[in-house]
């Protein structure tokens, strides 16, 4: 896997040009080198080898408190020692002003040892993250600084037990704590009341505090709460209260564990139902739970959007490594595994010695579809990751230009990975045959790990809503413009290459081809219509953007005669030849407008 992360790094993204940049001038090859190698030791000997021990001894409550393996908690306390939490932070708040690529790529190593237990420090950073974009200076200061030191770790609790994925519809309420509520130095300071449901995270004795940022509505003056997105605000509640200056003062806050949620994966990450207001603790003598206010009242979703889309890139990235743990694993077996014979005269003789199975064509498939998945999958979450830095420090058109395929890209970057790197696991199984299904070796677990990605942060059906609903749309397609114009670059450049101009013909007639049917879905200018099959749409899209992925990738080895060479070529071929044709079957629904999903009626089941 190193050899291809430099590559992507060094070879395609071209990371050294970022140095030439006033916020990464400190940096070069040598500490970017050192990050990844210092990721891969942690992941090395604090993850990967107590992954299947979070598995076995998932966490448990005895009435008083939640339980974590010890391997646990020494990872955690080890990866807050290394400084990875904050390692795109500034010095000031002791970070190494990493980019934001580097970062990704060094969370890539931890991910792939044990993405259950990376998942408390992937919810640590990105609330930090969030309150530093839009926290007050004190909250910066009193939360994010320590939750970037490991101190104190973070959630986002957004579900609620009725409402699930419709955000519209939470009913947490938040009311002002006492006549001078808006004097608080931590923010407006409101009490809490309300449950919320699959908080991961949400209850362990890992660090001194838990921060919990809510999302709740605050009631109008009929007391009422307001209907809809617009009524919801955003607001920090830790499970123990704390001072202005950040102190703890030994207080409990009422947020509660109502129970944990046991899964099918991610076991070795606690997944909680919080009730928070329910009278437990009494904070100040009174009910409810204490919550600062973030931002304004009504912009709580937008505050959070900082928050998902960095999380969305995350699980993302986070299905990429578990397929490529899977990959790796079903390669070595593939590799030591002797069965069958060859179709000769000679493989007929049954005293003849049997081959490795990766001999045999079909084994070959099977794991040339799942490098396509994982090598594919990974360059995207860096190629995103590597827009983010453009985002933040490149010149305003090209930072615009950054934002615009971010844009477009993030529905793409959580959901695509969530299902191919899903089958890179199923394939993985498949490959190993009845051991595969077996608890003797670890790819059924990634498989397990793997299956919530396609659930969490935005299921597949919420990612294809806001791809074809709002992101491919906007400014009048502006962004998806953006993206085709960047494809094409790459098309004529392959077009000069004889050993890739059939894939760049075959890339530009399924660049037109989904152009077509994103104007065919909105022809009737009917959203019911449009977006009835817009996970078919989401689906053809990935399939796009990643057969544009290999397109790249295959132009960044022109010329160079390797197996790794050889390897990215024939991963290349092979998308575009078994993969990239299925798009006319998603997007013949979408172009029609296919109307069976959404007239079909209940009582028909």
């Amino acid at each position: 896997m190193r050899q291809t992360l430099d590559f992507l790094l060094n070879d395609w993204l071209r990371v050294e040009q970022l140095n030439t940049r006033a916020r990464f001038a400190e940096h070069s090859a040598e500490t970017y080198g050192a990050v990844l190698d210092l990721a891969e030791k942690l992941a090395r000997e604090k993850f990967a080898p107590y992954n299947r021990l979070a598995d076995q001894q998932e966490p448990h409550f005895d009435g008083e408190r939640v339980h974590l393996p010890e391997p646990t908690h020494a990872a955690m306390r080890a990866y807050a020692e290394s400084g990875l939490l904050a390692a795109s932070q500034d010095e000031a708040w002791g970070g190494m002003q990493l980019p934001c690529v580097i970062e990704m790529a060094a969370q890539s190593f931890i991910s792939k040892a044990s993405v259950a237990m990376s998942g408390y420090a992937m919810l640590t950073q990105g609330n930090a993250n969030l309150l530093m974009a839009h926290g007050s200076a004190r909250q910066r200061e009193v939360f994010a600084r320590r939750e970037f030191e490991g101190r104190w770790f973070g959630t986002m609790c957004l579900s609620e037990p009725q409402a699930g994925s419709s955000l519209s519809d939470i009913a947490t309420r938040a009311e002002p704590d006492g006549a001078d509520f808006e004097q608080d130095p931590l923010g407006p300071r409101y009490r809490l009341r309300g449950h919320k449901m699959w908080i991961s995270g949400g209850e362990h004795e890992m660090s001194e505090n838990i921060v919990h940022l809510v999302l709740a509505k605050i009631p109008g003056p009929d007391g009422q709460l307001v209907p809809g997105t617009r009524g919801i605000s955003l607001f920090i509640v830790p499970k123990q209260i704390v001072d202005a200056s950040g102190e703890l003062s030994g207080e409990r806050n009422d947020v509660v564990l109502a129970g944990l949620n046991h899964k099918l994966g991610y076991r070795g990450t606690s997944n909680c139902l919080l009730n928070f207001g329910e009278g437990r603790f009494t904070p100040g003598g009174r009910a409810g739970a204490v919550g600062y206010l973030v931002g304004r009242p009504g912009e709580g979703l937008k505050c959070m959007f900082h928050m998902m889309n960095e999380a969305r890139i995350g699980v993302g990235l986070g299905a990429v490594m578990l397929g490529y743990a899977g990959y790796e694993a079903s390669l070595e077996y593939a590799r030591q595994r002797p069965q069958g014979r060859a179709m000769t005269a000679a493989g007929k003789d049954a005293a003849s010695p049997q081959r490795p199975i990766i001999e045999h064509a079909d084994v070959k498939r099977m794991l040339l579809a799942q490098k396509s998945y994982v090598e594919g999958g990974l360059a995207l979450a860096l190629f995103c990751a590597r827009l983010v830095d453009e985002l933040h420090t490149a010149e305003p058109e090209a930072a615009a230009e950054a934002g615009r395929l971010l844009e477009v890209l993030t529905p793409i970057a959580k959901s695509w990975p969530s299902e191919w790197c899903l089958e890179a696991n199923s394939l993985a199984i498949q490959v190993l045959g009845g051991y595969g299904y077996t608890r003797d070796f670890p790819v059924e677990q990634y498989w397990r790990d793997n299956r919530l990605n396609m659930i969490h942060e935005g299921t597949h059906g919420i990612q294809g809503l806001d791809l074809l609903g709002r992101k491919v749309v906007m400014e009048g397609g502006r962004a998806l413009l953006t993206l085709a114009g960047r494809i094409n670059k790459s098309i004529e450049a392959a077009l000069q290459r004889p050993g890739l101009s059939e894939l760049a013909h075959g890339l530009a007639a399924a660049l037109a081809r989904l152009g077509r049917a994103t104007k065919d879905a909105w022809a009737s200018g009917q959203p019911e219509e449009a977006l009835a099959n817009a996970t078919p749409y989401l689906q053809a899209f990935g399939h796009v953007v990643l057969a544009w992925i290999w397109l790249e990738l295959a132009l960044a080895v022109e010329g160079v005669d390797s197996d790794f060479a050889q390897g990215k070529r024939a991963a290349a071929r092979y998308f575009h030849a078994y993969e990239l044709p299925k798009i006319e079957a998603w997007l013949a629904v979408v172009s029609r407008r296919e109307a069976l999903c959404r007239e079909m009626q209940d009582a028909w089941y």
